[in-house]
């Protein structure tokens, strides 16, 4: 295998034979292996790209016959995290007997529909458009993928002699074309009129390859893709300078990153005109070498040519016209200058469409940019959530190498304006976006919750999550945010949070903070003040550091965590949500609580100054009272509740049912509470409402507001 491995460059042979003997006899089981094993290597293909198949002997239920079946990646899915329910069955002779009803293209969409009645396995995902390109050739195991050093070729406007003359006539050509049955029936055709061929290119598109067996698939597919990108390699710089040289340079990664915090917000309040966005930013080194190029203003406007880039990276990107070390600080200033930008993207978009458009097609959607391109410092992508909106900036990553490379054996050509349309519009298309799920409540939006590595601020946090939102979760214990870290990357994956290391007395760690969330995510739409302590001390014994520390915390730390969040949310001018968990001790009157229970009153008349003075921005300010809530908290790991239990004159391990029964309701208050009550705050269904009090104590009469 050793040999096999150090035989390939620029892809990476994964094969294990002793995994792969484990598996014999069971070629689905050894199409998933090698399905994973190419959607591991993204030079291969990209997330959610390709599709790979094997036909088989199977029983035939009805007739307890063998037939042969071929499964197949469903729609929607991803080779590399693909498993057997994500798999397609269908019979074999059924799939190919369509070809006596088909008419012609204008019955495309009609046959996908057709595809339910050659099923196999009831259980199956839904067919792909693309199940007709595996089912009529007759190959064992196929492999369909997207590889830039392939579609390079495929992408060049003298691509298909390139292909030729490359593979010595052993890899076909088919011309661009959209998927679906016929252009299944041309790739048959290929293939008759190119017998013994180890592949075709599709133009503009990608790339087959197959084999008997899974392996010789895998090794095929890997050999061709090698070839492709030996080729590449071998031609860079021989015509010129790539992408025609650098015009400017880049300052170093610090300033990158810095000039990317300060645009981000502004950049994602335009583009959530329509609907809140979720951003990502990437300053890799391909991406660097494009936007500052003298091609880039060539290039750039052309778009993509896959339809896998195109369908998540939009007609072509937004290139801003900034200085790559412009000062961002007058929010003002840089809005009115690319305001404009916007304004001429949005119109060439609805041209775009009212040009294309067909009697049936779909209404416009959100005219806003996808791919932002600001020259020197980096690519910003907005959309729906941060795996899509992380796997577009991927996905125009791929782009930039596509046409690095057709650039550099000929001429880059991306697909006309109205093959563009009749793919992003493609009703089939819209038909599978209409059955996704419906967005969560807090799908688009960026919540910051300060202490949420454990207890309330935890739970808050997961539940935001749960309900769609990313959150930065941060701590001032660098154990205890670890801890976290790993139990919300087991739980929700690596797109639904970023962490922070945050102590709210740091101007520092708060603008980290800020500066990580537009980062990761273009910024902050909801704010939780949870960080805090308590010391419960007779007013003999409190101390000037204690009184220092418990309003350098509460309250000044709310104060400049809030005092941040707005200044990011004006950038965005889309609203917002501060949530201050401040406590019953703010209303209520307690024995040795002078500092704590003063500082949280002045949180939470804090709060209502803030309320009053934000809802000309539309940003909301609410307060929730917890009261007593003792699971995960670190409050009560140190003297606090000793100090309760002594003021009440019970032992430490009796308060929760102390505290439960001195309320109306006799109930225990959870974490959980705290985090559903600000949900009821930020769900979207009080939107109208800010400078409120909701109390979550079981019940307190001496706490009630009113």
């Amino acid at each position: 295998m050793s040999d096999e491995k150090n035989r390939f460059k620029h892809v990476s042979y994964l094969w294990d034979e002793t995994t792969a003997a484990e598996l014999a006899g069971d070629e689905v089981a050894l199409l998933l292996y090698r399905s994973n094993l190419l959607g591991a290597d993204l030079r291969l293909t990209n997330y959610g790209g390709g599709n790979t198949s094997c036909k088989a002997e199977a029983i035939d239920p009805l007739t307890g016959n063998t037939a042969e079946v071929m499964w197949i990646k469903g729609s929607g899915g991803d080779i590399g995290t693909l498993k057997r329910n994500g798999l397609a069955a269908l019979y074999v002779e059924r799939l190919r007997s369509l070809k006596n009803i088909y008419k012609g293209l204008a019955q495309e969409d009609e046959m996908v529909e057709l595809f339910n009645h050659c099923i196999y396995d009831l259980n199956s995902k839904a067919p792909s458009i693309d199940t007709p390109l595996h089912g009529f050739l007759p190959f064992k195991h196929i492999d369909h993928l997207h590889p830039d050093a392939a579609i390079a070729i495929a992408a060049a406007k003298d691509g298909k002699q390139i292909t030729h003359d490359l593979f010595n006539g052993t890899v076909g050509w088919v011309d661009w074309q959209k998927p679906g049955f016929d252009l299944g029936l041309q790739l048959k055709q290929c293939l008759d009129e190119n017998p013994g061929i180890r592949g075709i290119m599709l133009g503009s598109h990608g790339l087959f390859t197959w084999g008997d067996t899974a392996y010789e698939s895998y090794i095929n597919t890997l050999e061709v893709i090698e070839i492709c990108a030996t080729y590449l390699e071998e031609n860079y710089g021989k015509k010129g300078p790539v992408f025609g040289g650098q015009k400017i340079g880049s300052p170093e990664k610090s300033v990158r990153e810095a000039q990317a915090a300060l645009l981000a917000p502004i950049l994602r309040g335009f583009c959530s005109s329509e609907r809140h966005m979720v951003g990502h930013f990437t300053d890799d080194v391909r991406v660097l070498e494009f936007i500052n190029s003298n091609d880039l203003g060539r290039l750039a406007p052309l778009g993509t040519s896959c339809p896998d880039h195109f369908l998540r990276t939009k007609i072509s990107p937004l290139v801003l016209e900034l200085d790559p070390e412009e000062d961002l600080s007058d929010t003002a200033a840089i809005k009115e200058k690319l305001a404009p930008a916007f304004v001429a993207y949005r119109k060439m978009y609805g041209d775009y469409y009212e040009t294309c458009k067909h009697p049936n097609s779909p209404a416009i959607r959100d005219a806003n940019p996808v791919i932002i391109l600001y020259p020197g410092i980096g690519l910003f992508s907005f959309s729906k959530d941060k795996q899509t909106t992380r796997v577009a900036a991927e996905f125009y990553t791929n782009a930039i190498n596509v046409m690095k490379g057709a650039e550099a054996i000929c001429e880059y050509t991306s697909l006309p304006r109205q093959e563009a349309f009749n793919i992003e519009y493609w009703l089939l298309e819209e038909a599978k976006l209409q059955r996704m799920p419906k967005p969560k409540s807090l799908s688009g939006k960026i919540a910051l919750v300060t202490g949420s590595a454990g207890g309330i601020g935890k739970a808050i946090a997961k539940k935001f999550v749960e309900e769609g939102a990313v959150v930065i979760i941060n701590d001032n214990d660098a154990g205890r945010l670890e801890r976290a870290d790993e139990e919300f990357r087991t739980l929700f994956g690596k797109d639904a949070y970023t962490t922070a290391q945050l102590d709210v007395t740091s101007g520092d760690d708060i603008q980290h903070a800020f500066d990580t969330a537009a980062l990761a995510f273009g910024g902050i739409d909801i704010v939780v003040n949870c960080a805090g302590l308590s010391i419960s001390k007779p007013i003999e014994e409190h101390t000037d550091r204690d009184w220092d520390l418990l309003y350098d915390v509460l309250v000044k730390g709310q104060f400049k965590v809030t005092q941040k969040a707005v200044e990011v949310m004006r950038k965005q001018a889309i609203g917002g949500d501060i949530l201050n968990i401040v406590s019953k001790n703010a209303l209520v009157s307690g024995p040795n609580n002078a500092g704590y229970g003063s500082a949280k009153a002045a949180q939470l008349h804090l709060s209502r100054l803030n309320a009053a003075e934000l809802g000309g921005d539309q940003i909301r300010v609410n307060v929730v009272n917890p009261d007593a809530v003792i699971s995960d908290s670190k409050i009560w790991e140190g003297d606090w509740a000793a100090g309760r239990a002594k003021a009440y004159g019970v032992k430490v391990e009796e308060l929760p049912a102390f505290y439960a029964k001195r309320t109306l309701l006799n109930k225990i208050i959870l974490p959980e509470d705290i985090a559903n009550a600000c949900m009821v705050f930020v769900g979207g269904q009080l939107n109208k409402s800010t400078g409120n009090v909701l109390n979550v104590d079981g019940g307190v009469a001496m706490a009630f507001v009113r």
